[in-house]
């Protein structure tokens, strides 16, 4: 009679199999994390660093346009002097219409997305600044 019962070597390799893909599964997860917290952070740095660059264009193009000066030019200068402070941050700058437009890039380097060829996740950010002087309103 022969028993159905497995062996002590299967049950043992059964336990080995499950242990190596709850490993990768978890390896997995862990990844995801904290690449995906490297990417949020990346996409926050770029964010903020739009954000003021824009703050800084108008800000520079309101003094500017109160002195009749050319505020165009001076917004799109400061918004590059922002950005030439901010490490990590490529951007650029452009003036349509009295709106100040600042688009952002930072890139993050990954952990464990280096495994499967993915070095870096990259990021943008985007804001927009009115040319408004003091007292106006649009």
């Amino acid at each position: 009679m022969t028993s159905s019962m497995p062996s002590h070597d299967e049950r043992g390799q059964s336990v080995s199999v499950f242990i190596v893909l709850i490993m990768t599964a978890l390896i997995m997860t862990a990844g995801l994390v904290i690449d995906g917290g490297q990417k949020i952070t990346a996409t926050s740095r770029a964010e903020a660093a739009a954000a003021g660059a824009a703050r800084a264009a108008g800000n520079a193009a309101a003094t500017q346009a109160l002195a009749g000066s050319d505020a165009a030019g001076s917004a799109v200068i400061a918004a590059k002097s922002f950005l030439a402070g901010e490490t990590g941050i490529s951007g650029t700058v452009s003036v349509s219409a009295g709106v100040v437009t600042v688009r952002t890039s930072s890139s993050a380097p990954t952990i464990f997305l280096s495994a499967v060829g993915i070095d870096a996740l990259t990021a943008d950010g985007y804001a927009q600044a009115n040319i408004v002087a003091t007292g106006e309103t649009r």
